[in-house]
């Protein structure tokens, strides 16, 4: 092969990832279950306006979708949602409760029929959201979270644990839905039944926590008009996080807590498998499940460190024996069935599938949304880990992608221009897996390093916390470290670094853009930019002291509001940047870009601002992915001397 390799400039490499390829396989498939012996899931449709489409696998094999659209399987409790569907076979048929997206109101579903509205329509605020729903067919009754608007602004949220009931009496009348329980806390995730329907558990939190600071864990009992009485909390405290609760088949209670440093499995508190490793990770969503218990007392479990694999824990010997095959990371959404465990695995060069092991034959293999190459393998990412040291010597976690082609080099003396992609949350990772839009680059000879910098999960609770108050400071260091490591190392154009970033990893583009002179250009998307507003009123009631923790109290540090917002900085700014927003955003919503925009006006650095009707906090539409995919790889041809092959849209910058 090595015959064969032309030398080219980079950025100008053909590729056949194009930007319609990268959208069409944006999203993978999220909350898997049993429905009897059936696999059920939600899978994204890009293609038609980002809905999330329920999909079916029949006891045959046979992978067919359930709902046709505008159906759209999705919850927005707490804006980023929560499992929104669940079912049970009722005399050998599936009976579905799912959350439609555009009404929020749960729905039973029965195949053959028409989808029948189980709760109302509220015209305050946000109005009625539900998440995690469950069956209890004994009551005939629907258990699951309520987020109820109580008025006009974000905060003006109550959340509890209530039941609707099944027969739809509900559809037009809030009165008939049942509450389980007085409110303790702002934030509830769903209930978990004792297998003798005694008892019931579930997580709480308040502000100023977020869910990954500290949780508590409640048991009440279930009395035998269904309510749950003597609510009493069982682990966890403002410094502890419980991330996910089940019970045993034998009724003992398992949880996943950080008490020792690392997200680790107890029964009661005695830990399972004590391993400086994570078997949970950030709640984001309400309903992601790191661990599932079998009914033969093992346990299917997600963990890892930077990494996450599926394996199978003896609680009795603390021993895990991972599943065999080529996904090297699953997402946190589990179901058991017997001695059946579904999953959703991906690896380097495997896009997220739906997997299905057996337990007692020890064969894992994907039975849905099967990875099929687009493009040729030669083509996708070759991507290395890597640990560099940041300031202070502390490690930081990266993962790079160098710019790679079957039958491209680059020219001699060249070096290659590189994007340093800096992920959300900021309490979340970079996921080593096959992703499309990193192929789009490197496939043309654009470099791109995910940096998991200080305040991601995967590597324990101190390195989680090591942001703490440190926003804007640890964040933007080590995606520099990264960055300047690369060019000292002759891996880079030192002259031709950009960086890239969603929603905190937008803020820490701007911020970086806004404090170093490392980056030639930047691309940010739907992100955080003042902080002085972005709280209590103009963001999501989930987020809205969440910054009391990653800068701290606002009455303590005013000032330090102010010092770290690149709208503050934005006459430092030189570097020619992309804003790419949501005007549907909650989260971050449009008004921090405008802010921003209003402060550069007239200062001379070229810039494009690209706003997107009907999209909200990351992009779901392929529509939308394609011309944003585009509009960045034409920034970085202007900026870096490229001449991308084929030509793509030249995106306009205005100063």
């Amino acid at each position: 092969m090595g015959e064969r390799m032309l030398k080219s400039p980079y950025g100008s490499w053909p590729s056949p990832v194009d930007a319609a390829m990268a959208a069409a396989h944006d999203g993978h498939p999220e909350w898997v279950g049993y429905v009897g012996d059936e696999v059920w899931w939600t899978e994204p449709r890009p293609g038609e306006g980002g809905r999330r489409a329920l999909v079916r696998r029949r006891a045959d094999g046979v992978e067919e979708p359930v709902l046709a659209a505008p159906w759209n399987v999705r919850s927005r409790v707490i804006e980023y949602g929560g499992r929104p569907w669940t079912g049970v076979p009722v005399d050998g048929r599936p009976l579905v409760v799912f959350v439609h997206f555009a009404d929020q109101r749960l729905y039973r579903y029965e195949p053959g029929g028409e989808p029948l509205p189980l709760t109302p329509v509220s015209p305050v605020g946000g109005g009625l959201r539900w998440a995690e729903p469950r069956v209890d067919l004994a009551r005939g009754e629907v258990w699951c979270v309520l987020e109820e608007f109580t008025g006009d602004g974000p905060d003006d949220v109550r959340r509890v644990l209530a039941a609707v009931p099944l027969d739809g009496s509900a559809a037009g009348d809030r009165g008939a839905v049942r509450e389980l329980v007085p409110a303790h806390h702002r934030f509830v995730t769903g209930p978990r039944l004792s297998p003798d329907g005694r008892r019931a558990a579930w997580l709480g939190w308040d502000h100023p926590r977020m869910p990954w600071d500290g949780t508590e864990l409640l048991v009440a009992d279930v009395a035998d008009d269904g309510t749950l009485r003597d609510a009493r909390t069982v682990a966890g405290g403002p410094d502890e996080s419980v991330a996910q609760v089940e019970w045993s088949a034998d009724g003992r209670l398992l949880y996943a807590s950080d008490r020792g440093g690392w997200w680790n499995l107890y029964q009661d508190r005695t830990p399972l498998c004590p391993r400086e490793e994570e078997f949970a990770g950030p709640l984001w969503k309400l309903g992601l499940r790191w661990f599932a218990p079998l009914d033969n007392g093992l346990i299917a479990v997600v963990h890892g460190r930077g990494s996450a694999v599926l394996g199978i824990l003896d609680p009795d010997s603390g021993e895990v024996v991972d599943v065999a095959g080529p996904w090297t990371e699953f997402a946190s959404t589990l179901a058991a069935h017997g001695e059946r465990v579904v999953a959703v695995g991906a690896g380097p060069h495997t896009a997220h599938e739906v997997i299905e092991l057996d337990t007692r034959s020890g064969r894992a293999r994907a039975i849905g949304a099967r990875h099929r190459d687009p493009v040729d393998p030669a083509y996708h990412p070759q991507p290395l880990r890597r640990v560099f040291t940041g300031p202070g010597g502390r490690e930081v976690h990266a993962r790079l992608y160098p710019p790679h082609h079957p039958e491209r080099i680059g020219a001699d003396g060249e070096l290659p221009p590189y994007v340093i992609w800096a992920h959300g949350g900021p309490t979340s990772r970079a996921p080593l897996v096959l992703d499309l839009e990193i192929a789009y680059f490197t496939s043309r000879g654009i470099g791109v390093a995910e940096v998991d910098y200080g305040g991601s999960t995967g590597y324990g609770r101190a390195y989680r916390e090591r942001l703490r108050g440190q926003w804007g400071v640890v964040d933007v260091e080590d995606c520099a470290a990264v960055a300047r490591a690369l060019a000292e190392e002759g891996a880079a154009d030192p002259a031709r670094l950009a960086i890239r970033g969603g929603s905190a990893g937008g803020w820490t583009a701007a911020a970086s853009l806004t404090t170093t002179r490392l980056y030639a250009c930047g691309t940010i998307l739907y992100p955080v930019l003042d902080l002085a507003t972005w709280g209590p009123g103009e963001t999501h009631d989930f987020e809205s002291r969440y910054l009391e923790s990653l800068i701290g109290p606002i009455a303590e540090v005013p000032d330090r509001y102010a010092e770290r917002s690149p709208t503050t900085h934005a006459d430092r700014l030189t570097a020619p940047f992309l804003l790419l927003q949501g005007l549907d955003d909650v989260i971050c919503p449009p008004a921090q870009c405008e802010r921003f925009l209003a402060r550069i006006e007239g200062r001379g650095v070229p810039h494009a601002y690209l706003a997107f009707p009907g999209e909200g906090h990351g992009f779901r539409r392929a529509d939308t992915v394609i011309r944003a995919l585009e509009a960045e790889l034409s920034l970085y041809a202007q900026v870096f001397g490229l001449t991308p092959t084929p030509e793509v849209p030249k995106v306009e910058l205005s100063t």
